[in-house]
């Protein structure tokens, strides 16, 4: 039987020497840079709901509970990504809290 958390000695064997960024293989590298978009249009994504409820003070049709998971949820990532340094997690996912925290917020008072 394999033991529940092998995946991560496993990579942590994998990941003593990290890889150069850019990949050197180009079809990688394109990924990085598409997931790192990825990352911004995700926080422009979010923003319209953040001025709705900040700028308008309606937070009709807008769920408390579920924002607040969200944050909660993304703040995990922030974890994640400092436990094995992943920088482009740990800033996208720290914008990411604080759009969904002002989101949460403004639910929670209007």
């Amino acid at each position: 039987m394999i033991h529940p958390f092998h995946h991560i000695s496993v990579r942590k064997r994998i990941h003593t020497k990290k890889e150069k960024y850019p990949h050197s293989d180009r079809s990688i590298a394109m990924f990085d840079r598409f997931i790192i978009a990825l990352g911004i249009f995700n926080i422009f994504a979010t923003l319209p709901q953040l001025l709705e409820i900040w700028i308008n003070k309606d937070a009709t049709g807008v769920s408390f509970v579920t924002w607040a998971y969200y944050t909660f949820f993304s703040a995990m990532f922030i974890v994640y990504g400092v436990l094995h340094k992943e920088k482009p997690i740990i800033v996208n996912y720290s914008l990411v809290v604080v759009l969904y925290l002002g989101i949460t917020i403004g639910a929670l008072l209007y």
